[in-house]
């Protein structure tokens, strides 16, 4: 707790993955609040926070002032989210995950990574409130010590105090989550077992590449760890994997000659969890200037591996807790065959608005869930460890969206989305009849407004309409409204859930008013 940023950077570029862990234990709320800012949608600001880490993660080296960790991460958010804007595609839910593969087998997230901003932030609410002030602005908010007493001395009498009584507090309740130095790093070798590319709807009529599974192998302990990268990362790897003529030359293939030219070997491939929901991967490197762990996305460190021939090892926490028996001892059969969980909700809509129903159905529930989507930024994650943390089902012709274990990821959305072209140049009503029970975040009923495509500008953001849903267990009347333009391309509408809790929907209802110019 007592180290500085400087320090912690140093110790991350000398190839400690637990220094890095603490940055973003320290900074992921700020720069998750900073996301939420600058898009204003709740699973968009969980997208751009996660590349911002893997970013930050991978550039580290570049940081020229380590003691501004801060500010630089704060920058590269900023940087994410304008390229979020400007290749963003027009999605009707929330994008369907780039990583995608058989949940952890008892859906339970790891003590040592996914619960840890939780009990920091209990721990700082136990604080006195000067310390407790102290903390939030110099951690959560950034700002200098001079700013946050009535003396740069007096702020840092707070912060040390405020560091100790912390340090204390989960020493006391949850001593797992201190870091030690002595404490051995256990990692199991693994072989790409397979790779083999997933193709998909690329929108505009395109059919191609979207995704490649990849399948890591422990034969000593009998079971394999799938992967779904997006297409980016693991083009490459999919190609070394199924080289078969031996004459294609990769950009992997070109670095392992450069690393032998200077007399460099790479000695091995890590992959592990750098912070919660952000894995990638080490490939450490032994020369003339002595070893080195250069921080990589988890498919560009298993192409390197592959074209060097380097061993490729995962962290014995991560195989322990997603690793699924391999039946038979050497069948990848279930892996490659394999649906996702909640594959009976159809989780993604057709990227075509044609494609989309001209009107909703189904708004009673008569028929389960057919017709509605389920979907959510809780299933971005390349490891697939929260895949099971949030259900969708229907009770006495009511849908049920809920968490399903006590520290979920990300958030979850169940809606439905339709053609914008009966409601053009209308003001649309969202009505719905909801309970919600034990709501820890963030609820809320949710209209968003996609616009049409312009190829000449790209595409454009959706606006989001939101109204919080308040912690009862009895039935209250929601009701958002929203002008829609005529340029209006499609309407996504339903509810969204971040953290614990369970909203029960029923009786809903969209309706398109009078056209606006109507006299």
């Amino acid at each position: 707790m007592d180290l500085s940023d400087g320090d912690l950077v140093a110790l991350a570029r000398a190839g400690d993955g637990g220094a890095f862990r603490l940055l973003v234990e320290r900074y992921q709320p700020a720069a998750r609040a900073r996301a939420l800012r600058l898009c204003g949608d709740p699973d968009d600001a969980d997208d751009i926070v996660q590349e911002s880490l893997l970013q930050a993660f991978v550039a580290l080296e570049r940081l020229r002032d380590p003691d501004r960790f801060a500010g630089w991460l704060a920058g590269i958010v900023l940087n994410v989210h304008r390229t979020h804007q400007r290749r963003a595609r027009v999605l009707l839910l929330a994008d369907w995950p780039e990583w995608l593969q058989p949940a952890a087998q008892h859906g339970l997230p790891s003590a040592d990574d996914l619960d840890r901003a939780d009990v920091v932030r209990q721990a700082v609410a136990a604080l006195p409130a000067g310390q407790r002030r102290a903390v939030q602005l110099f951690y959560y908010a950034d700002r200098p010590s001079t700013e946050i007493g009535e003396s740069a001395a007096a702020a840092k009498t707070s912060l040390h105090k405020a560091r100790r009584r912390l340090r204390e507090h989960i020493a006391t309740h949850r001593p797992d989550l201190i870091p030690s130095r002595s404490r051995r790093h256990i990692v199991i070798p693994v072989r790409i077992a397979h790779a083999e590319p997933r193709p998909g709807d690329l929108g505009d009529g395109r059919f191609g590449l979207e995704q490649v599974l990849v399948v890591l192998a422990d034969d000593h302990g009998g079971r394999a760890l799938p992967l779904w990268l997006p297409a980016s990362e693991g083009y490459s790897l999919w190609q070394l994997a199924d080289r078969r003529d031996g004459t294609a030359t990769l950009p992997e293939d070109v670095t392992g000659r450069l690393l032998q030219a200077a007399g460099a070997t790479v000695t091995g491939v890590d992959i592990d969890e750098i912070g919660p929901h952000v894995t990638a991967a080490r490939i450490n490197l032994s020369g003339p200037a002595g070893t080195h762990a250069v921080p990589a996305l988890i498919g560009h460190g298993l192409a390197v591996a592959a074209a060097t021939g380097a061993p490729v090892r995962v962290a014995a926490t991560l195989m322990d807790r997603l690793a699924q028996p391999i039946e038979g001892g050497a069948s990848l059969t279930q892996f490659l065959d394999a649906e996702p969980a909640g594959a009976g909700l159809r989780s993604r809509p057709p990227r075509s608005a044609g494609q989309l129903p001209s009107e909703p159905r189904n708004l009673r529930f008569d028929h389960g869930l057919d017709g509605w989507l389920f979907g959510g930024s809780f299933r971005d994650d390349p490891t697939g460890s929260h895949w099971q943390d949030f259900t969708a089902t229907t009770q006495d012709q009511c849908a049920v969206l809920a968490s399903a274990v006590a520290y979920p990821g990300g958030s979850a959305f169940l809606g439905q989305a339709v053609q914008a072209s009966l409601y053009r140049d209308t003001t649309v009503r969202l009505h719905a009849d909801i309970r919600a029970e034990d709501t820890a975040s963030r609820a809320e009923l949710r209209l968003q407004v996609v616009p049409e495509h312009d190829p000449g500008s790209g595409d454009a953001s959706p606006v989001d309409h939101l109204l919080a849903i308040t912690a009862d267990r009895k039935w209250n009347s929601y009701e958002l409204t929203a002008p829609i333009p005529g340029d209006a391309r499609a309407l996504r509408f339903g509810v969204t859930l971040s953290g614990t809790g369970r909203i029960t929907l029923r009786t809903v209802q969209l309706d398109g008013s009078a056209p606006q110019d109507a006299p």
